[in-house]
């Protein structure tokens, strides 16, 4: 049987998405795309907006009106957040949420045996220990994905994704030494270490995200390590200090941000400033070698006025940031903010985004310019045609490489050129 998968969310979801790809795999399915016939669709959702849960519906209609004798699967972040509503979505065959995703197998082949609509969505548990899936195995030996954490304990007042994934849980240590080992096993030169709030991994083990990053360390054949995003507020010293001192750690970071006003991130029930967010940038300029920053900014979020836009605005044009993923506060039902009355209007949430991006991709020109004639390493990725590839450097650039005696998955050590506004071109040293 031919199994596809459409994803929708974060770094996280798709790192999940590649295990269950795995998972059916093993069982016995041909992986397929999003778009090819398929005897089996899934769609792992994203509920941080309502406009994924939309997304997640409209695929799922479009599957059964073009292929009616297919099984559909909804899973995700949508369904454990709004189980009745979930449920209700009759397009999927199979409804399963974020808990107990290695059953999943089982309750697609409970459907095809009974032909019965199967809803298994499992409610998440204090104290539940962390679901480790198939290690993500994508093809080609570049960057893989390894979600080490999961859940959140911090209720942003925006947010659904506490309701949606649980409290804190890690992968113990132990396995986290062995799936690092399989994916060297592989051929991955770089790895990410995922998660919903990376910050909390090891708490119930007594240990940290410094000791996840040096046990990845420690693997021969991985040269590489990225974290995914990173709470401010939660890089203690201890943490820094040890981080700094692991050079595989690539000097790049995802800081998140959300806002540069500091009445808006009370608003938001963030736990820091704009103030002390700039102290652990400045901390970590002076820790890391030239490293760079990228982040996420809402716009809109309720009671937000022209001048708390401004400051911002103001405070992310004078970070320096590579990169500012920037996105309209979107109304999610179940979090504090969503009760608000104080909604901004949809026109005025789109002005300012298009405006921030405007400053933003200044500011990342500018950022990227000024690494021309610098070295850094690039770890080619897709080849674009014979001896040009794709790629990054530690830091994040991305780059278009001329290596003709070079293969894909190799890691090497170029001189940067221009930036033509989506890449840098780069030759190898």
């Amino acid at each position: 049987m031919k199994a596809s998968f459409y994803t929708l969310g974060c770094k996280v979801n798709q790192n999940e998405t590649g295990a269950l790809q795995q998972l059916f795999f093993e069982n016995g399915f041909e992986i397929v795309g999003p778009d090819d016939a398929a005897d089996v669709y899934l769609v792992n959702s994203c509920t941080v907006t309502s406009g994924g849960d939309k997304k997640s519906r409209q695929w799922l209609r479009r599957c059964k009106r073009e292929n009616p004798g297919a099984v559909t699967i909804l899973t995700g972040c949508y369904p454990q957040a709004f189980p009745e509503e979930a449920a209700a979505v009759l397009e999927a065959d199979v409804v399963t949420g974020t808990s107990a995703r290695g059953q999943i197998v089982a309750d697609l082949r409970r459907f095809l045996a009974t032909g019965q609509r199967v809803v298994d969505i499992r409610p998440h548990e204090q104290g539940e220990a962390f679901e480790q899936l198939p290690a993500e195995q994508p093809l080609g030996h570049t960057r893989a994905f390894l979600k080490i954490e999961d859940g959140c304990n911090r209720f942003c007042a925006y947010c659904i994704i506490p309701y949606a994934r649980g409290r804190v849980r890690s992968l113990p240590p132990e396995q986290l030494t062995q799936q690092l080992s399989n994916l060297a096993g592989e051929g991955y030169r770089e790895v990410v270490l995922s998660g919903i709030n990376l910050c909390c991994y090891g708490k119930e083990f007594s240990c940290t995200l410094a000791d996840a990053v040096e046990r990845a360390a420690a693997i021969p054949g991985i040269d590489r390590i990225r974290l995914g995003s990173v709470e401010p507020d939660l890089l203690d010293e201890e943490t820094l200090v040890r981080l700094s001192r692991v050079e595989k750690l690539c000097c790049q970071f995802h800081l998140s941000l959300q806002s540069g006003c500091e009445k808006t991130l009370i608003g938001m029930n963030r736990h820091y400033t704009p103030a002390q967010y700039q102290a652990v940038v400045d901390r970590m300029r002076r820790l890391f070698d030239r490293p760079l920053f990228t982040t996420d900014v809402i716009v809109g979020f309720p009671g937000e006025s022209e001048e708390d836009f401004e400051e911002s605005r103001a405070f992310v044009a004078g970070l320096d940031f590579l990169k500012v993923h920037v996105f309209s506060y979107s109304r999610r039902p179940g979090t504090a903010a969503a009760k608000r009355e104080d909604q901004i209007p949809e026109q005025v949430k789109a002005q300012r985004s298009r405006r921030l991006i405007e400053t933003a991709e200044a500011v990342r020109e500018r950022v990227i310019a000024g690494w021309s004639g610098s070295r850094d390493t690039v770890l080619l990725e897709q080849p674009v045609s014979r001896g040009l590839y794709t790629g990054y450097t530690s830091r994040y650039i991305p780059v278009l490489v001329s290596a003709p005696n070079a293969k894909q998955g190799d890691l090497l050590e170029v001189t940067l050129g221009d930036f033509d506004g989506s890449r840098c071109t780069a030759q190898p040293v």
